[in-house]
């Protein structure tokens, strides 16, 4: 998610050519095992149920309906037209909103926390696909949103994905079908410390309230019928009360 215009045409590309049908791409998994697993985790640790949720990187929108679901304002977020326009197509009912949002810059962050006052953020999988100079600028945005009241929870793929990502992509059979469109696209996971993230939360002025690991559930599977997950690291995060 970073704002480099090469990668912002990389996630255009990828979303253009993505299917619309639920579970199509490769981290689209259902929110049971998604954002239902991760709310688990989350809301115990909520100081505000009342405020607005803010899916960050909403991608298609799943996990944003979902959310929309459980909390009375629930707003999809991405860097992405091409995957808003998904999102919206999705969402007929319009149980969310839909804002196009480089959470990068600082003031277009600014402008959406002016609107909807303190919020609570939801973001899985976005700071690993920002560069290593967007990574703390991204993580200050989060911060701004979240304001003094609201929490935010992050999910990562953690240091250990990464011989998983690679056996799935050196396999002798090649990605499966549903990672080998990222790969086309050029959209490469970075690499992001497990010990780094804290530090970049930290950075921005919020306090680690919790922490822990779960597998990133996807929607391929191995030939053995397997789902392919992905180690990761979850935290929620605040301002210390």
């Amino acid at each position: 998610m970073s704002v480099k215009s090469g990668n912002r045409e990389a996630w255009e590309g990828f979303w253009r050519e993505a299917p619309g049908e639920q579970g199509a791409v490769f981290w689209d998994a259902e929110p049971a095992l998604t954002a239902g697993a991760h709310l688990a985790l989350f809301e115990p640790h909520l100081a505000d149920h009342g405020l607005p949720m803010v899916d960050l990187g909403c991608g298609n929108g799943t996990q944003t309906r979902f959310l929309a679901d459980r909390f009375p304002q629930v707003i999809g977020a991405d860097i992405s037209a091409a995957a808003l326009d998904h999102a919206r197509h999705a969402d007929p009912a319009g149980q969310a909103t839909y804002r196009l949002l480089d959470a990068v810059g600082k003031g277009a962050v600014e402008t959406l926390h002016a609107e909807l006052g303190d919020a609570n953020v939801y973001m899985r999988g976005v700071l690993h696909q920002a560069g290593p100079e967007d990574r703390q600028p991204l993580v200050d945005g989060i911060a701004a949103l979240v304001g003094e009241r609201g929490r935010a929870f992050l999910v990562e793929l953690s240091e250990d994905a990464k011989p998983v990502l690679l056996g799935l992509a050196q396999s002798a059979e090649g990605p499966p079908p549903k990672l080998a469109p990222v790969f086309r696209h050029g959209i490469a996971p970075g690499e992001v410390a497990d010990d780094a993230i804290p530090g970049y939360l930290n950075a921005a002025g919020l306090t680690v309230l919790a922490s822990g690991a779960l597998p990133l559930t996807t929607t391929e599977h191995r030939p053995d019928g397997t789902r392919i997950e992905l180690p990761s690291r979850w935290l929620v995060a605040g301002r210390a009360m």
